[in-house]
Order: C-alpha cells, then sequence, then structure tokens
C-alpha cells in the first residue's frame, strides 16, 4: 500500500496510508548504536503503552500496531482540523477549551502527562465528520482513580477533540510534572491565539479543576511560573 510522508520531526518520520498513519523512530547519528536502538525501542514501548491507556479515557488516535523491533507504531488517521491553525475562528472556541481542560485532567488524574501540550497536538472533529454519534465524556471519581463515564444523549457536544503525539508522554504522579504539563498549553495559547489568550485559559482552567488534584496542581504551576519568570530576569 503507497505512503506518503506527512511530517518529519526531531525524533521521527510520520508516514500516511489509506486510514492510518505509520510513525517511525529515526536514527540518531550522534549517539552510540546500541544507546540509540535501546533508546528508540524503549520510547516506541512507552509510546504505545500509554496510548493505549489514553484511549480508555479521551479520544486519542487508536493504536493498530507497535513494532518495538522497527520502532515503528501504526495509529488510527484522524481527519480533522489541527486546532493551532483554527481554534480562533470556531465559534464554539470556548466550549473546545473547556472540553480540553477536562480531558488534560482525565489524564493527570490517571497519571498520563502528554509531553507536549500544545494546540498543533489536537484534532478537532466536528459531528458530521464522524461515522457514528460521539458519546460525551463526563468526569467520574470511582476507586481513587478518574474514569470515563458515558451518556447516550450529548446535546452538548457535538464534537471530539482528539489528542495526538503522544511521544514525549510519561506517567507520573507528580503535582511537579502536571504543572509543567499545564504551563506548556498555557505558553502555547499565548504564543498561537494571543487575541484569545485569557479567555482560552480561563475555559480550559475550569474543565481541568474537574480534576481531583487540580489544587494540588495548580498551586505548583504558580511555583513552575515564578521560576520562568525568575530565568527570564537573568
Amino acid at each position: 500500500m503507497p505512503q506518503t510522508t506527512i511530517a518529519q520531526g526531531a525524533e521521527a518520520k510520520l508516514f500516511k496510508s489509506e486510514k492510518s498513519v505509520i510513525k517511525n523512530r529515526i536514527p540518531k547519528g550522534y549517539r552510540l548504536q546500541i544507546l540509540d536502538e535501546r533508546l528508540r525501542k524503549q520510547r516506541t514501548k512507552r509510546e504505545a503503552k500509554i496510548l493505549e491507556k489514553a484511549h480508555k479515557l479521551i479520544p486519542v488516535p487508536k493504536l493498530i500496531k507497535s513494532d518495538e523491533k522497527n520502532k515503528k507504531i501504526e495509529i488510527e488517521f484522524i481527519d480533522g482540523l489541527k486546532l493551532s491553525n483554527n481554534l480562533n475562528s470556531l465559534d464554539n472556541n470556548l466550549k473546545l477549551c473547556k472540553t480540553i481542560g477536562q480531558q488534560i485532567a482525565l489524564l493527570h488524574d490517571n497519571n498520563i502527562i502528554h509531553g507536549d501540550l500544545t494546540t498543533s497536538n489536537m484534532i478537532y472533529v466536528p459531528l458530521n465528520k464522524l461515522s457514528s454519534k460521539p458519546k460525551a465524556l463526563s468526569h467520574k471519581l470511582l476507586n481513587n482513580a478518574a474514569q470515563v463515564s458515558i451518556t447516550d444523549n450529548p446535546s452538548h457536544m457535538n464534537f471530539k477533540v482528539y489528542f495526538i503525539d503522544f511521544g514525549l508522554s510519561f506517567e507520573s504522579s507528580k503535582a511537579e510534572d502536571k504543572a509543567v504539563d499545564l504551563h506548556l498549553i498555557k505558553q502555547a495559547l499565548e504564543a498561537k491565539h494571543f487575541a484569545h489568550y485569557e479567555s482560552f485559559w480561563k475555559a480550559i482552567l475550569e474543565g481541568y479543576k474537574l480534576s481531583k488534584t487540580s489544587k494540588e496542581t495548580l498551586k505548583r504551576l504558580e511555583a513552575v511560573e515564578k521560576r520562568g519568570r525568575y530565568k527570564q530576569a537573568y
């Protein structure tokens, strides 16, 4: 089946086939070969594991195949709009931002750190683009872990927001790691969506406060931002 190169980053190349995307972690010539092989294998395995875990919580591309030997994963292709280019102009952008906050909360309550939370790594799929009607996500605590509750009548949900590119993701229960994740999306909003930055960030926080650890994480976020301002001053 023919494949088309759709992107190349520092860590990997992305190839698109008819209904899927193949992510191939490329060798790094500056690293010792044995170390490079080990790192790429470990990161491929970790990304596949986290994708499978996250898929039970929020919309993410479905993992189709993981090939640790060849440092590749194959995932579902999501046909939608990249939020970095479209969030400002969408009529329901504040509802979208609240949903983003809720989905980050679900990840964090299950100790998943995305590691690269920007609107470039979020895909908006309106209801009429989906093959079946989406089910709404709501936040429910069960056995001290955030779970997804599904409702069959999502009158308020006419879209999905998919989080993509979990290449830098990892698992952690530390408030510091969750705060840095939030700091990344806040910086991304300020840089890419400056005209709406304050209202977008406020909506994300409104959604994120559903997290059972939001108070601790947001308090730590203040410390993370203070460190950033201190570094800029010197």
